[in-house]
């Protein structure tokens, strides 16, 4: 199975996409009797996150993934980007930027764009 959830971040203020921003995939519902741990990505110089590491402490994200939709499971993810060292000391409103998300069992993959500035972003349910 592909990545069943990707994001991508690009910087509103210079028009690029920002490369280097750490990011964690969490899953917050359902919840097992052992919590996976965050999955974490650092966007490339597309501005993207295509795959997630685990730090071999858990089972791979397609795995979980695919578990929960065999089982109709609804999930909501949590996405954290670590935005602060990307814009530097004390240059944004937004150190963090986290989105929670609802993810039907029925669907086989997410892409959560993060559209980025110093002072707003938005996101949305990308294709």
């Amino acid at each position: 199975m592909a990545t069943p959830i990707t994001c991508h971040v690009l910087d509103t203020l210079t028009g690029r996409p920002a490369h280097g921003v750490h990011t964690t995939l969490t899953l917050l519902v359902p919840l097992g009797p052992d919590p996976a741990p965050p999955y974490t990505g650092t966007t490339d110089a597309d501005g993207r996150i295509k795959s997630w590491a685990n730090n071999n402490s858990g089972p791979p994200l397609a795995e979980i993934y695919g578990a929960l939709k065999k089982h109709n499971e609804y999930m909501v993810w949590e996405l954290k980007f670590v935005t602060a060292p990307y814009f530097g000391p004390n240059n944004t409103f937004w150190p963090e930027v986290v989105l929670r998300f609802l993810v039907d069992p029925k669907e086989d993959h997410y892409h959560v764009p993060l559209l980025l500035g110093p002072w707003s972003y938005t996101t949305y349910r990308g294709s």
